[in-house]
């Protein structure tokens, strides 16, 4: 069957899948691949009930019957909301998750079949929970199913990747005294204690690596207080980091920094990620971080995918179609290098 990775983009792309509410878009992965002769697993995946959210999660594995493949595709397909559906024109597909990652699961089924026919058979893992907390991944991660190399899907502008940056998603709370703020000194604002931390941790020196770049810091929440004639007596935010390296060093400095001023969790920590080069393919850094880190079990990694990440998470998210048609090659040729060192 001839799979046309465009068309099976808009229908994946179509269905609403945004993080916590894959279960619709699983449902359609399972039949999808059945259809073309895959043996299909559900990998239940815990459902935290965050935003509402009450419907059955789980990632899609697949093989076909018979094959005991070493070389694994995979790709989230979880998405960041708001959700919006599919459009083209002449050259892009539009839409949430065009390019993060449906586009990309997309070019990988069709990459998958053209492999199986030239007798490379080859694992499919799609997983939930990556735009999140990697929730998917952890669970796929408890069996490797014997694979020896996993090639990850994310926007690299069809170039391989040499490096992801890890994340480190730091949770800050902090408490006081309510007060009425006329009298200011009756009270203690835990909102003027966080916004301090805040102004330290964002003039922090973090590590640099030559190859991967520098640590990057980004304050994504803020909330606290109860109005404005009252001393806040909580505040909170949440800081991600873009990590270079071992994450300790950067938990030390932003513990030291803190001090006692907040309570600390570290809610998140993803490795950075270094990666091979092979013959024939142009290379990047991502400065992003994937759920490779979670998936170590499934072989050595390596990440390649259509699409750039500068559109993803916006309102104008998109794909070239060529990018999309010429990862279809790109995948074939990579499973296809990696199965003769198997």
């Amino acid at each position: 069957m001839a799979i046309d990775p465009i068309a099976l983009t808009r229908l994946l792309v179509d269905i609403d899948s945004t993080t916590y509410f894959e279960g619709a878009c699983g449902v359609f992965l399972d039949e999808y691949l059945q259809s073309l002769g895959y043996q299909v697993e559900r990998q239940p995946v815990e459902q935290p009930g965050i935003n509402g959210a009450t419907n059955e999660r789980f990632n899609v594995y697949a093989k076909m019957p018979g094959a005991d493949p070493k070389i694994t595709l995979s790709t989230h397909f979880d998405t960041v909301p708001p959700y919006f559906g599919s459009s083209e024109d002449d050259t892009y597909v539009y839409g949430r998750g065009a390019c993060d990652a449906k586009g990309i699961l997309a070019s990988q089924i069709a990459a998958a079949e053209k492999l199986y026919a030239g007798g490379v058979p080859v694992n499919l893992l799609y997983v939930v929970g990556e735009e999140r907390d990697s929730a998917g991944a952890k669970v796929a991660n408890r069996d490797g199913r014997g694979s020896r190399f996993l090639i990850n899907g994310e926007p690299t502008e069809n170039r391989l990747a040499l490096a992801t940056k890890g994340a480190l998603r730091v949770e800050l709370r902090a408490s006081g005294k309510m007060a009425h703020s006329a009298y200011p000194e009756l009270g203690e604002s835990a909102i003027d204690k966080l916004v301090d931390v805040l102004h330290e941790l964002s003039r922090t020196d973090l590590p640099i690596d030559p190859e991967i770049g520098e640590s990057t810091l980004n304050v994504g929440l803020v909330n606290g207080g109860r109005a404005p004639n009252v001393i806040p007596d909580a505040a909170e935010a949440h800081v991600l980091i873009r990590t270079v390296g071992d994450s300790q060093p950067v938990k030390d400095t932003v513990t030291r920094i803190v001090g006692n001023r907040c309570d600390i969790k570290f809610a998140l920590d993803l490795a950075a990620v270094r990666m091979k080069r092979v013959p024939g393919f142009e290379t990047m850094v991502a400065k992003y971080a994937t759920d490779i880190s979670s998936l170590t079990n499934w072989g050595e990694p390596l990440l390649l995918g259509p699409g750039t990440i500068h559109v993803a998470h916006t309102p104008d998210e998109r794909i070239l179609k060529s990018e999309l048609l010429g990862a279809v090659e790109k995948y074939a040729a990579l499973a296809g290098e990696l199965s003769k060192q198997l």
